[in-house]
């Protein structure tokens, strides 16, 4: 649908993922009239296949986004547009949301805001690494271990998570070596975890990955050394970005939006949803889910004076 200059909706949901797909089709099946904002820069564009998801493992998540986008386009209630949203701000009772997309404006006023626009991702600083992300090399260990077992893999991680995300990787890999790159804190008791889990450790600085249009062929070090690895994991750092926001949201330690068990965050009618909340990135089996929870308290909210309000949902 064409949005109008400016529409008047009970809510705006940011982010057209799973999370915020999966909000926006609870609630306009609510009778709620919904905008539904979308950017399209999915932060898996680079993924193939997507897998965890129940009746829909292996589906590419563009082609998951886009039936999930023409079921909430099937209902009177919403309005879809594309979009990069560079401004909400209170507005009376409710919000004023701004955005545009190639010179068009699009202008909303919301009883309420749902944000699902997930994270952007920063990666260690190898030339040679967006090459191969989304088919050899993945950040997602519960969506994509499983096709990359019985490999010999490298994970890179530069982060102080690196033992315990190392350790689960372990579960799917028998030849894993872990590279912190000469950046991630490993003590000695780190390291002897990850021995005794027969994972091999590399402090070297890195200096790319290897590899042809045919795959990835090992990771090469500074000092010259190559090991031979056909894929792997990287831990990206994640940035939610939310300057357009004229709100102080409360945020964690990692700058994610902080929020309950049904997705309210600090400012009454705004909400957040998926992978800008903690813990973080998520299965997206599990961000649809938390879009459904999101949806049912945005509208036991909007109907107010429930006594039950807040069990009811959590």
């Amino acid at each position: 649908m064409t949005a109008p200059d400016r529409i008047a909706v009970d809510v705006v949901v940011i982010g057209a993922g799973p999370a915020g797909l999966s909000a926006a089709l609870n609630l306009v099946r609510a009778r709620r009239t919904v905008l539904l904002v979308d950017a399209n820069r999915p932060r898996n564009a680079a993924t193939l296949r997507s897998h965890g998801f129940l009746t829909r493992d292996g589906v590419s998540p563009l082609e998951l986004r886009k039936l999930g986008r023409l079921e909430v386009e099937g209902y009177a209630e919403s309005t879809v547009v594309q979009a990069v949203v560079d401004r909400v701000e209170p507005d009376g009772d409710g919000w004023s949301v701004h955005g545009s997309w190639r010179g068009a404006e699009v202008e909303a006023s919301a009883r309420a805001v749902v944000i699902a626009t997930g994270l952007r991702e920063e990666f260690p600083a190898l030339p040679m690494l967006r090459a191969f992300y989304g088919t050899a090399v993945h950040s997602c260990v519960e969506c994509d271990a499983y096709e990359k077992a019985g490999e010999p893999l490298a994970f890179i991680c530069e982060t102080d998570d690196v033992v315990d995300r190392a350790l689960l990787i372990a579960a799917w890999a028998d030849d894993l070596v872990v590279y912190t790159n000469g950046v991630a804190p490993l003590d000695d008791a780190g390291r002897a975890r990850l021995v005794a889990a027969g994972v091999r450790v590399d402090e070297r600085p890195v200096a790319d990955l290897e590899g042809d249009r045919s795959g990835m062929t090992g990771v090469r070090l500074a000092d010259g050394h190559v090991e031979p690895r056909t894929g792997g994991f990287v831990r990206p750092r994640w940035h939610a970005d939310l300057d357009w926001l004229v709100a102080e949201l409360d945020r964690d330690a990692e700058g994610l939006v902080v929020v309950d068990r049904s997705g309210r965050t600090s400012v009454p009618g705004v909400y957040a949803v998926g992978d800008v909340t903690p813990p973080g990135p998520e299965q997206l089996i599990v961000a649809a889910g938390h879009g459904a929870v999101t949806a049912a308290a945005v509208h036991r909210d909007l109907v107010g004076g429930l006594t039950d309000l807040r069990d009811a949902v959590q």
